[in-house]
């Protein structure tokens, strides 16, 4: 079964993970369809019929992105204020197109995990902070799924701390 992962980085071609993880997965076409939010819609004009078929043509979808701000870049929360329509997404008998699917995140964070915690700099834990996302899943009936996070970016930006990331990514995916 694919899995479609939904990249959502406003400069990837800066990045320096989510940068490789996309050509990661580009090596398993049969695996993993990527989809660059920013590429496809640089002007910021979403095809809301297209980004539906696309998303009722898979079981399993991710949704790829760095964290700042405590947040997704702007795109994506356009995106689910156009996509995840009344009638479609929910409510209605002919909603929840989307549900039963799998659906999770997959996450870049600059500071290393004990930051985000009750005792840590930012005071609250990942999963305490993707609670909107939770919410919106669970609205929407999607079999919400624990996130993949990776900590560390500001810390070590290596070579080799960017690669160890890769077999980790690819493992939870294919657990999902």
């Amino acid at each position: 079964m694919k899995t479609l992962i939904i990249v959502i980085h406003p400069d990837i071609e800066k990045s320096v993970i989510n940068k490789r993880w996309i050509s990661e997965l580009k090596k398993h076409p049969e695996k993993y369809t990527v989809h660059s939010l920013y590429e496809a819609y640089p002007d910021e004009k979403i095809d809301v019929a297209k980004e539906q078929r696309l998303m009722e043509s898979y079981e399993r979808i991710v949704f790829q992105f760095p964290f700042y701000w405590f947040s997704s870049p702007p795109l994506l929360k356009k995106w689910f204020d156009e996509v995840l329509l009344y009638g479609w997404a929910y409510g209605s008998k002919s909603g929840y197109k989307l549900g039963g699917k799998k659906i999770t995140l997959a996450v870049t964070a600059g500071i290393d995990e004990q930051g985000y915690s009750a005792s840590g700099k930012y005071k609250y834990t990942m999963n305490e902070l993707f609670r909107p996302y939770e919410l919106t899943f669970d609205y929407i009936r999607a079999d919400y799924k624990e996130p993949f996070v990776y900590y560390g970016i500001e810390n070590d930006p290596s070579e080799e701390w960017i690669e160890r990331s890769v077999p980790m990514y690819l493992e939870f995916l294919e657990s999902l």
